[in-house]
């Protein structure tokens, strides 16, 4: 069995010895660039020998100035797929032809030639970020990376912004799996202990400033954050549990966890924590005041504006369900209406 070469590295070989000689002879003198990005497990370098039984193609997207795409791109696309082979390393092939503006257009329903506000950066799927700043580009003359730089992480105050959503989507569910528990429902309890699992690990994800992938890649992605080692075996705890009552302490050791990870990264002045039995029902929890801190740092008087309604956060959520580009203006709408 031949050694597995990841479709990151077979795509660049695919530039280097097959695209790039094309226009190096046809259009030497054509400002270009080239690279690997957008869908793909190979974008996100976790592909692997299964990884080669669909869409696994070699492949590249160049990108034009907006000038050169309208009187070279049918010209261009023509000769490469005259003179590209269909075929390297015994797969089959892919390119496109972009200006850079008009793939992001494409991807994000975004003009990357315009300020990014914090209503955009609410409405980018995070998923759709980290395929469009990993992967790797190849050549560069048009300014393909500077975009993927500014769109390399969310701006402090957004970033901040997106913590107190994260915390808000654990502080109203982390007794809820007592309660069901408590009514016999081991199977619901279960369920919002596997939720929890899961949002702590989002925080985990923002703390590191990290984009996360979708769900087929978030936990590969998750073992390769700094605090995954400390926090792995207490999340798996949460899921292994058989009863509501020890659910409850392996959550509490959870979310202390993850407490202690964003009290020792300094993301805010240090918050203090304690346990609580929430209007005295027989249901403990642990709890900080995550989100006033984090609400205390933002200084973007638009981001204030957004953190202060009611309800904060569910933003995720919603972008789940709109999640394609052409969806964005909706949420747009929903941030600018400040009716929600």
């Amino acid at each position: 069995m031949s050694a597995f070469v990841s479709g990151l590295e077979l795509s660049r070989r695919f530039y280097t010895e097959a695209v790039r000689p094309v226009l190096a002879s046809s259009y030497p003198d054509l400002p270009y660039s080239a690279a690997l990005l957008g869908r793909g497990s190979e974008v996100l370098g976790f592909d692997d020998e299964m990884s080669g039984d669909h869409n696994s193609e070699p492949r590249v997207e160049l990108f034009l100035r907006k000038e050169d795409r309208v009187r070279h791109g049918a010209s261009l696309d023509e000769l490469l797929r005259r003179e590209v082979p269909t075929q390297f390393a015994d797969r089959p092939t892919e390119f496109g032809v972009h200006t850079v503006r008009g793939y992001f257009l494409e991807q994000l329903d975004f003009d990357v030639e315009s300020e990014i506000k914090p209503r955009d950066w609410f409405t980018f799927p995070e998923q759709n970020l980290r395929m469009l700043t990993a992967g790797a580009v190849f050549h560069d003359e048009v300014g393909l990376q500077k975009v993927r730089d500014r769109l390399g992480y969310y701006p402090r105050d957004v970033w901040l912004y997106l913590q107190i959503a994260a915390w808000w989507r654990v502080h109203p569910e982390v007794n809820l799996a007592g309660r069901a528990g408590f009514v016999g429902d081991e199977l619901g309890s279960a369920l919002i202990g596997a939720q929890l699992v899961h949002d702590l690990m989002q925080l985990c994800f923002l703390m590191e400033r990290q984009y996360a992938p979708y769900s087929k890649w978030f936990g590969t992605a998750f073992s390769r954050l700094a605090c995954a080692e400390e926090l792995s075996p207490l999340f798996g705890n949460v899921l292994r549990t058989e009863s509501w009552q020890e659910r409850e302490e392996a959550l509490m050791a959870a979310y202390a966890g993850v407490a202690g990870v964003h009290n020792r990264l300094r993301i805010t002045a240090p918050v203090t924590t304690g346990v609580e039995q929430l209007w005295g029902r027989p249901f403990t929890v642990v709890w900080g005041d995550f989100p006033g801190a984090l609400l205390a740092e933002i200084k973007d008087p638009e981001v204030r504006r957004i953190a202060e309604r009611w309800p904060v956060g569910g933003i995720d959520r919603i972008r789940d369900v709109l999640w394609a580009a052409c969806d964005r203006r909706r949420l747009v709408a929903l941030f600018d209406s400040g009716t929600w």
